[in-house]
């Protein structure tokens, strides 16, 4: 069978991981990269064994080779860069967030689906072995009625204020930092998990660190430079480094949970705790192979991800035998392994249901944010709203 063949917009933290992930699959094949100029682009392809370099991903959208092209690009260009992609006929994997609001979010769902495109958004943490085994257990009933949801995402990679990322920038990241970067993983995650749509919020939104200094020349993301070494300039921020918010489900159920990106010792703390009528569960992404399950009239029980003690329907998302502790990579290997396997099998978004996220999805995310700036600027509750009148 001859593989799909892909192309990449955008190299920086995200794009070779895509990528590596990519290429682990065997019936996928990358075969072009984009980049802002040519020098840069044939610079990666070089570094990565691509064998197309293209300085402007216009020129990518006309090679009759590429099937599919992931929008890694910074957030600002997600929304213009994937509407070409549509509009050229491509299937597509964006990145998230999938725009900078909801009314572009809710444009990008209608044009896709109007030109019969395969669309994913990467929220990869649904895509975690014990994540789907949760989500199948509880889809069976195992937990009975679920009645709370509390949890969070903590990070500490900009606890200092010589911490600085284009994230900063509302124009390129978007209104919302924390939330949007990481809030959405966790929304997106536990809503997989439960089943269930947030409906509503209470936020409260933080800027702990209100002036940082911004390197006068550029610094990658998740750099370990020595601050002392580097020239600054003081910037003023306008997104929040912390976010603590109430949810209700639309079953009624109830939750709550914080991001943080200033918080000493989380690297990347994506945990949740859901409580049933029968049960109790917890999951923490920096120990992903444990579960924890709370009962009342039993001992509690550890479960190390193991394909043999695995709902039937979570198998598949394991790859080694138990003890051979998978990760982050490999969830976003299972990403693209369902994504892409959905396209190989010639399944269409119409009549078939993906086990990744759609742009349905992304915009459902784009909708929560969107609800949880207005609920922090008005202090009160917020409904949702996903349902948004375009025209395209």
């Amino acid at each position: 069978m001859e593989k799909i063949k892909v192309g990449v917009i955008g190299t920086g933290f995200i794009g070779p991981t895509h990528i590596e992930a990519i290429r682990r699959l065997g019936f996928v094949e990358v075969v072009g990269l984009a980049e802002t100029n040519q020098e840069a682009a044939e610079k990666k392809v070089a570094e990565l064994g691509i064998p197309k370099a293209f300085g402007d991903y216009r020129e990518m959208l006309q090679d009759p080779e590429i099937q599919v092209i992931h929008n890694c690009t910074p957030n600002h260009l997600h929304f213009q860069i994937t509407k070409e992609i549509i509009l050229a006929g491509k299937h597509v994997v964006s990145e998230k967030p999938l725009a900078m609001n909801s009314e572009e979010s809710a444009e990008l769902v209608a044009l896709a689906k109007q030109h019969g495109v395969v669309h994913g958004v990467n929220f990869n943490y649904r895509q975690f072995a014990s994540v789907q085994n949760l989500q199948a257990k509880i889809a069976n009933g195992d937990f009975g009625k679920i009645n709370i949801v509390h949890g969070g995402y903590l990070q500490d990679w900009l606890l200092y204020e010589t911490d600085f990322n284009w994230r900063m920038n509302p124009d390129i990241g978007g209104k919302s930092r924390a939330v949007a970067d990481i809030g959405s993983h966790w929304c997106d995650t536990v809503q997989y998990v439960t089943g269930k749509k947030i409906v509503e919020v209470f936020a409260d939104l933080a800027t702990v660190i209100p002036i940082r200094k911004k390197p006068k020349s550029a610094v990658a993301t998740f750099s370990t430079q020595d601050p002392s070494k580097i020239e600054y300039e003081d910037v003023p921020i306008e997104t929040e480094d912390y976010a603590s918010v109430l949810v209700r489900f639309e079953d009624g159920s109830r939750g709550v949970f914080t991001v943080s990106q200033v918080s000493a010792g989380h690297k990347n703390n994506l945990h949740f705790e859901i409580a049933g009528s029968k049960c109790s569960a917890s999951w923490n992404q920096e120990e992903p192979e444990k579960v924890w399950f709370g009962y009342r009239d039993k001992p509690n029980e550890v479960l190390l991800a193991d394909a043999s003690l695995f709902a039937a329907e979570a198998r598949g998302a394991i790859h080694h035998p138990g003890g051979h502790n998978e990760g982050w990579p490999d969830a976003l290997k299972n990403m693209m392994k369902n994504y892409y396997s959905f396209i190989r099998d010639g399944k269409s978004l119409a009549t078939d249901k993906p086990n990744f996220a759609t742009f349905e999805d992304g915009h459902i995310s784009m909708c929560i944010t969107d609800a949880i700036l207005e609920s922090n600027e008005k202090q009160q509750w917020v409904k949702v709203a996903t349902k948004k009148e375009v025209s395209i």
